[in-house]
């Protein structure tokens, strides 16, 4: 099995609940199609660098995975059809870097942040 990372953008004005559904639908497709979803990270709403179908921002969804070609091609056949999402990308990995959360908040440098303006 190779190991993937996978990330998907859903339009700005997908609500959560359809964000939940998205995430379930593919999750299941991946573990339907001789994969397995490793872990899912929602870094949640950021700007794109250029419109996308006439919108600014986008909901991002990465997904951690193993899996075949088979099911990564399944995985890219449904969502080129999905109206809810903008884009996706996939990446091939030769190891997945479970620790790292790149865009988790860290409450400590909020904080440090938040004195260092207190102090100017």
């Amino acid at each position: 099995m190779n190991f993937y990372e996978h990330t998907i953008i859903a339009r700005q004005d997908t609500s959560p609940s359809q964000l939940k559904q998205i995430q379930e639908k593919y999750t299941n497709l991946v573990n339907k199609n001789e994969g397995d979803v490793v872990k899912v990270e929602n870094w949640g709403l950021l700007n794109l660098s250029y419109l996308i179908k006439k919108n600014k921002k986008g909901i991002y969804i990465h997904f951690k995975l193993k899996g075949v070609g088979k099911t990564i091609s399944e995985l890219e056949k449904n969502e080129k059809i999905d109206k809810n999402l903008l884009r996706y990308l996939t990446v091939k990995v030769k190891k997945l870097d479970l620790k790292t959360n790149y865009f988790e908040k860290n409450l400590d440098e909020k904080k440090e942040t938040v004195k260092k303006y207190e102090k100017n």
